[in-house]
């Protein structure tokens, strides 16, 4: 469980920066061996659906007789596709719960093994003609959440209580958020609702993109996604952690939302993966992959953090 050690040492550091989505120079070129091909599967995270497709299309490149079948229902179907061994590969925007890793010990006798792919900031979206300049944690918390655990002394159900004027003041909120099975949902009731429970006028959405999209065709839609799903009928509101604080946008290193993204991988802790698991996490680990990232959206990591990934997974 190094990499979860890792993971959690990494992710309070300045990770994101107004430069972040360049690629760090340093990663290594990934360049092909021989004897790589067959079938593979992919079950997990909704937020990282895209990602995982677009490696995968980047691995057949260098290996045209693999196949990867991807399905993205969410965080919560990865634990158990990789427990009953119906998939390779688990992403997740989550970490595994205690019972999650527990179920999978009680069945292989060590732990599933996390390893860090990318970076994603948890975006707070509004309707692209709404003028919301920025808001805070605790008026997040106030809006998504009955129990107000992040300190707001009212329900928030107006945007006029956002100092939003005119027209705005009296119009009240259509709320869209990730269904119960996402780690993007676990993730925003932790950090966002300060472990508290959402409203039941949330409209859940089966993936990140239909929230997106929900917002986009709502004027007072509000919702949270992934950064990689935004779009030009969108506005990505900056945040701050309290009324106090300054609020950041996104791409900000001090941005308040921010969280690793994992593929989860079923590896003896005495035996290498199968080759064609560590080619592929060599790839993703790699210069061309974490291009992909780039390009889909999200934050590299920099060779700092992957080639610490590589080692512990015996890839370097």
């Amino acid at each position: 469980m190094k990499l979860k050690a890792l993971a959690a040492a990494i992710i309070g550091t300045s990770l994101i920066s107004t430069h972040a989505l360049a690629v760090d120079p340093n990663l290594p070129e990934y360049e092909a061996v021989s004897g790589i091909s067959g079938n593979m599967s992919s079950i997990g995270s909704d937020t990282l659906n895209n990602l995982m497709t677009l490696w995968a299309e980047e691995f057949a490149n260098f290996y045209p007789n693999i196949n990867i079948q991807i399905q993205g229902a969410g965080s919560s179907t990865a634990p158990t596709a990789l427990t009953e061994g119906t998939a390779q590969f688990g992403p997740m925007s989550r970490e595994m719960r205690t019972n999650e890793i527990q179920a999978f010990e009680e069945r292989h006798g060590y732990p599933p093994t996390m390893v860090p792919v990318a970076i994603d900031a948890l975006a707070i979206y509004v309707n692209q003609d709404n003028p919301l300049e920025s808001i805070t944690l605790p008026q997040i918390d106030a809006i998504f959440s009955d129990t107000r655990r992040c300190g707001y002394p009212e329900d928030i159900t107006r945007w006029g209580q956002l100092g939003l004027e005119g027209g705005w003041e009296n119009r009240d909120f259509t709320l869209y958020s990730r269904n119960a099975v996402s780690g993007t949902y676990g993730f925003f009731a932790e950090n966002a609702l300060c472990g508290g429970d959402f409203k039941d006028s949330i409209n859940e959405q089966p993936g990140s993109a239909s929230v997106v999209q929900g917002v986009s065709e709502s004027i007072n839609g509000i919702g949270y996604s992934g950064i990689g799903y935004i779009t030009s009928q969108v506005r990505a509101v900056p945040v701050s952690r309290d009324e106090n604080s300054e609020a950041f946008e996104v791409s900000h290193e001090d941005y308040p939302l921010a969280r690793f993204l994992f593929v989860y991988v079923n590896k003896h802790p005495n035996e290498d993966l199968a080759p064609q698991q560590a080619e592929f996490l060599r790839m993703v680990l790699s210069q061309q992959g974490q291009e992909v990232t780039a390009r889909d959206g999200y934050i590299p990591l920099p060779e700092t953090v992957a080639s610490r990934v590589r080692e512990e997974l015996g890839l370097d």
